[in-house]
This record gives C-alpha cells, structure tokens and sequence, in this order.
C-alpha cells in the first residue's frame, strides 16, 4: 500500500506583546535599539507567526524613523521604515518573521518600547503546494481568512469565512485535487480571527 503525500501545518498566534521586542529605553543619538523584550532571544526575535511590529512613543516622534530589519514570511531578508508617533503608537504594515535590527534615526523624544501586532501572515508552505482540506477552531467573531500565494501580499487563491463562537469548529470540504498555490501558501488574518487551524496539503 502505498503511503499518503498530504502533510499538515498547525496554525496558532499569540496575543499582541507590546514591549516584546524592545523593552522600555531612551535612545539618546541615532542609535540600535536593544532587543531585549520577552520575545527576544541573544538579541534578536523569532516570532512565533510572521505579523507587523508596533511602536510606542511616551514623546513626540513623529518627526523620526525606525528602521526594522530581519526576515520576511518567505525567510527572505526584508527592512521597513516605520514613521514615530506622537505620544502614540505607531504600526508598521510588513510581515516580519524574524527581527535582527532596531536603528532609530535621531534621539527620541521619551521611552520607547516595541512590540508584536495583530496582523498576520502565516505559513502554510513555503514552496508549491495543494491544499487539500482545513480545520478551523472559531474565534468569539464571524471573519474572513485570505489564503495567498507566494507570500502575505500575494494573490488571494480561497477566502474562507469563519463562524462566530470559540467553542465552534469547522471543517469544509476543499473540491476536486484541492486548490494550487504555485509558490508557496500563506494564510493572513488578525490574531483573534480564528483560534487554531490545521491545513492539509500535498
């Protein structure tokens, strides 16, 4: 008999840790940022889901920038620049996997902490795949998965709608051979949109 192809990836995201990444400091100059939050590990972050980071402010800096530098959710090396906010939080729109740098341009204003967001992109495989089936375990809201090829921004293959109700589950039928992703499978959502899900794919 011969054995099955299909494999399994289980999705999970923790809850958003503010300071998780950098704990509270004062740069004084154009400086690294220390990674030294919760998250950190010999100064450097992995996440546990790919998602944007967030940067609070206890002063105005609106007028500087953060670089970021790390990985992608394709483990491709990546960079962004996130604009300061004023006495505020300011949130960044890339899909960090890994993070190994913090340079802000200028001293700031007041503390600064930076921490892991909500919005995320997970990997389902990083190369072609087909997925064959899933299994949702739904969050406490009624919200809409996009399932992308070649990574967080990429196009949309299947939107699946999630039903209301923590202790719900669903498990749909995906039709015929499944549905190709070419060059890899992402799935992104908000933290709290679903609880757990388990993708088969070949």
């Amino acid at each position: 008999m011969a054995g099955s192809d299909v494999e399994s990836s289980f999705i999970e995201a923790a809850a958003a840790d503010t300071d998780g990444v950098c704990a509270s400091q004062t740069p004084g100059s154009a400086t690294n940022m220390t990674i030294n939050g919760a998250l950190a590990d010999s100064g450097s972050v992995t996440f546990d889901q790919p998602r944007n980071l967030t940067i609070a402010s206890a002063g105005d800096d609106s007028g500087k920038t953060f670089t970021v530098t790390g990985t992608d959710e394709t483990g491709t090396a990546q960079t962004e620049v996130i604009t300061g906010a004023d006495t505020g939080t300011a949130t960044g729109s890339s899909f960090f996997a890994t993070v190994t740098q913090i340079a802000t341009s200028a001293a700031t204003a007041g503390a600064v902490t930076v921490g892991s967001g909500t919005s995320i992109a997970a990997v389902m495989f990083r190369g072609r795949m087909r997925l064959k089936g899933l299994y949702v375990v739904n969050g406490a809201s009624a919200k809409t998965i996009n399932f992308r090829q070649t990574s967080g921004t990429g196009s949309i293959r299947m939107k699946f709608a999630t039903t209301a109700g923590v202790t719900t589950n669903s498990y749909p039928d995906i039709p015929g051979e499944g549905i190709l992703f070419e060059s890899g499978g992402y799935i992104t959502f908000t933290q709290a949109d679903f609880t757990a899900m388990t993708v088969f794919f070949a």
